[in-house]
């Protein structure tokens, strides 16, 4: 069985963003055989269709290579004003081009999220949900990874909370299952 290449992709581009921060504790503690690769959004271009063409700019063609190379994503988003951040949708809407034919098209995708408030992000995964939904890509069902009160959960940029990293974790065998499905078929 070859190894298993996921995308993790931060919704937050902080110097020292929690969501980052949990995808990186999240990387150190995976099996052997799952790969998971940090994907940075800091050089996307605002989403135009101007843009759009044979020459795409070249921080869009290196996004968009690293999500069709990888078996599923991982994504971790903060909860802004009672959404997604503006940077993610961003990235999503650029890999979500050309509309259902896209790399995100079948993709895998498991949704997580963090705030420092007690809802965990959960109207971000919410709107997520309708984004990766209208790609047409295929988010695992299962119970939501919000992680609540972030900020006292992360030490020297790593995820301390162990019930929370073992119920991501988790997350990330149930996202790598249903891809190995898909691959016996």
């Amino acid at each position: 069985m070859r190894q298993l290449k996921l995308a993790g992709i931060s919704g937050s581009l902080r110097k020292n963003s929690n969501n980052t921060a949990i995808l990186r504790t999240l990387k150190e503690r995976l099996p052997a055989d799952i790969e998971l690769s940090l994907v940075p959004l800091d050089g996307l271009p605002l989403y135009s269709g101007d843009l759009e063409g044979p020459e795409l700019p070249a921080a869009v063609a290196e996004f968009k290579a690293a999500v069709e190379a990888a078996d599923g994503l991982v994504v971790c988003s903060p909860e802004y004003n009672a959404g997604t951040s503006g940077v993610l949708k961003n990235a999503l809407d650029w890999a979500s081009r050309p509309a259902n034919a896209s790399s995100l098209k079948g993709k895998h995708v498991l949704i997580m999220s963090s705030s420092p408030g007690f809802m965990g992000g959960v109207r971000a995964q919410a709107q997520l949900r309708e984004t990766f939904a209208s790609t047409l890509s295929r988010v695992v069902i299962r119970p939501p990874v919000v992680i609540a009160g972030v900020n006292d959960k992360i030490k020297e940029g790593r995820l301390v909370d162990e019930p929370n990293i073992q119920f991501a974790l988790d997350a990330i065998a149930a996202l790598a299952s249903e891809i190995q499905v898909d691959r016996a078929c």
